[in-house]
């Protein structure tokens, strides 16, 4: 795992998960279903589990959603969080149905009195509260900084301290300057985000490089990639930007060759059936590096910190691990020779 040093942060317990302390980054995501549709929401929540999302959080934009939030949170097994806004009706009836956590923005609930009701009936039930600015209506990241002590100030005189903290832009820049500055001004966990940062593949990028950014200093203690795509992407790609820089482990890790002159194989077409034959296989599989290689120059000697790998040649390729050949094997059966070896091994990560 990862040598980086972690912010010092308190744990903030939102239901069965810790966020901070020294407990791992969590991923999570947010559905994209109308919340008062159960049925829908429930559905899109459960493939998110399967998916490996850890905190989903919901729209909550009326009452009716609002007490749909009870049923929802009975049919699923992670942490739900209520996003809330204008109204601390919403949040009071989100706490009242046993969401695990509130979202709430300083932007548009700032009344004093509906925030110290708000406070009450959250540390009643040990709900935690993310207080979450968004650069919508506060361009510079230090007004943003600025904005959330202001509102950090109101939950502490209320002696509340069972907070989260978001700073999002979706300018990557201003995201990372916000973090940054509020990481020496307190201890709460952080959730790192790109808000709104767009589409497949851009705001990937986006998100990559701004979280990436900051996990490599050591801040961060929960994220979401907030994309334009279906929200098991956002989970996926959450895992993967942790699992680049080994702060965790996640499922298989494809590595492959760009491909060059020297190339014996159609890459691009095996990485897409290898992908395809992985998430077909239903029982978990162990968390492993995965290498395609074009040719077996790139093979063996490049990706020989791969578990196991394939690589191509002029009839055939080779299959290998830890960068010692195994087999050659006829080139059209190299993906079939690949998957064969991984169902069979319960631990991939033993010489085969």
């Amino acid at each position: 795992m990862s040598s980086l040093q972690r912010r010092n942060t308190r744990p903030v317990k939102v239901g069965n998960i810790i966020i901070g302390g020294d407990a791992p980054i969590s991923v999570q995501s947010m559905t994209k279903t109308d919340t008062k549709d159960i049925n829908a929401t429930v559905s899109q929540i459960r493939s998110l589990e399967k998916t490996g999302c850890e905190i989903i959080r919901v729209a909550v934009p009326d009452i009716k959603a609002a007490k749909c939030l009870g049923e929802i949170k009975k049919q699923i097994t992670i942490p739900l969080v209520a996003d809330i806004h204008f109204s601390y009706k919403l949040a009071l009836e989100a706490i009242k149905q046993g969401v695990d956590k509130l979202r709430l923005n300083p932007g548009n609930i700032s009344s004093q009195k509906h925030l110290s009701m708000i406070i009450s009936a959250a540390a009643e039930k040990s709900i935690a509260i993310r207080i979450g600015v968004n650069a919508g209506s506060i361009k510079n990241p230090k007004l943003m900084v600025e904005e959330c002590i202001k509102y950090l100030k109101i939950f502490e005189k209320y002696k509340f301290y069972n907070i989260i903290i978001a700073l999002k832009s979706s300018d990557v820049l201003s995201t990372v300057e916000a973090y940054r500055e509020m990481a020496t001004k307190c201890d709460y966990p952080f959730h790192l985000g790109i808000t709104e940062a767009g589409p497949l593949p851009e705001g990937l990028i986006k998100s990559s490089v701004g979280l990436g950014i900051l996990l490599s200093e050591g801040i961060g203690d929960t994220i979401r990639v907030s994309l334009t795509a279906p929200p098991e992407e956002e989970v996926k790609a959450g895992f993967q930007i942790l699992q680049s820089i080994k702060l965790r482990e996640y499922g298989q890790e494809i590595i492959s060759c760009p491909t060059c002159g020297r190339c014996r194989i159609d890459v691009v077409a095996v990485v897409t059936e290898l992908k395809k034959q992985l998430s077909s296989i239903a029982s978990p599989l162990p968390s492993i590096k995965i290498a395609v290689m074009g040719c077996e120059v790139n093979g063996p000697g490049e990706a020989k910190q791969a578990d196991i790998g394939i690589a191509g040649g002029k009839t055939s390729g080779i299959l290998f691990c830890k960068g010692k050949i195994v087999k050659r094997v006829k080139k059209e059966k190299l993906v079939q020779e690949l998957i064969f070896r991984i169902r069979q091994n319960n631990n991939i990560k033993k010489v085969l």
